[in-house]
């Protein structure tokens, strides 16, 4: 008996399609996948969600879906701005593309210290890495979902006393060119906030948040804006997007606020 290795089997994908139509992006979606990511304290392992696609020639019927997974198979180094562009590159030759996207999301652990009682705990944090390759360029896109707390400027004004306030997801999308890490966009977010969150508080540290957050109200426009005057100073971002939901504690709706800017086009 013939070994497999040596059986012909004929390779359907790479057969003519007479159509001629191009389709932009094929390939694999949400692959459950093992990760490591490297961050300011060191590696971190953790389960991505990924898409890996590339641009398919009008004149070849599909593309080879396995062969995706052999790339990602083979990449065991932590993820940073150079490691993903070396899988994109990877990608391409691989599947003999001239173009590709890889997303890859997963959650992002930070211990952090409580501000009085000094106790750690672990706060999650969603991360999105984005790259493509189109026209001979490689953009690579950093994002991070960063909980915070925001408290109304207008309510602490009208109002004898108290105020409302609300816990916010501020998305912080940075197109880089070279490495920026995940905390540091984190960071920004955070210090445009009223306060920050934290995983576990104790009584005084619930006194700290609570009168820190009185003492610095933020609509939901001056979060966007104070974050974005923070990222015109980042010179390894060139463009961004920076969005914010308020879930408002005394509506049933969210307040949201969204803006964005390509340095290249505005400078």
């Amino acid at each position: 008996m013939n070994a497999p290795e040596k059986i012909f089997l004929p390779d359907v994908q790479s057969s003519l399609d007479e159509r001629n139509i191009v389709i932009q992006k094929v390939g694999i979606k949400s692959v459950r996948h093992p990760v490591q990511l490297k961050t300011k304290a060191g590696t971190q392992s953790s389960v991505a969600m990924i898409d890996m696609t590339v641009k398919l020639p009008g004149n070849i019927k599909g593309t080879h879906m396995s062969r995706f997974l052999e790339v990602l198979q083979n990449e065991h180094r932590p993820l940073d701005f150079n490691t993903v562009r070396e899988l994109m590159t990877n990608m391409l030759n691989r599947l003999e593309a001239s173009e590709g996207h890889i997303d890859l999301r997963m959650p992002l652990f930070l211990n952090k210290v409580a501000p009085v009682s000094g106790v750690e705990s672990l706060l999650d944090y969603d991360l999105h890495i984005k790259a493509a390759y189109e026209k001979g360029v490689l953009r690579y896109i950093l994002q991070v979902q960063v909980p915070v707390t925001s408290l109304c400027p207008c309510s602490k004004k009208i109002s004898q006393y108290g105020a409302h306030n609300q816990r916010s997801h501020i998305v912080i999308a940075a197109e880089l060119t070279e490495n920026m890490d995940a905390e540091d966009l984190i960071k920004i977010a955070e210090q445009a906030a009223s306060c920050e969150l934290w995983g576990l508080l104790k009584r005084p540290d619930e006194k700290y948040v609570t009168e820190k957050a009185y003492e610095n109200p933020k609509f939901v426009e001056d979060l966007v804006r104070d974050i974005a005057v923070a990222l015109e100073h980042e010179n390894k971002v060139v463009a961004y997007e920076v969005s914010s939901e308020n879930f408002e504690s005394i509506h049933n709706h969210s307040a949201y606020a969204w803006l964005a800017n390509d340095k290249r086009t505005n400078h």
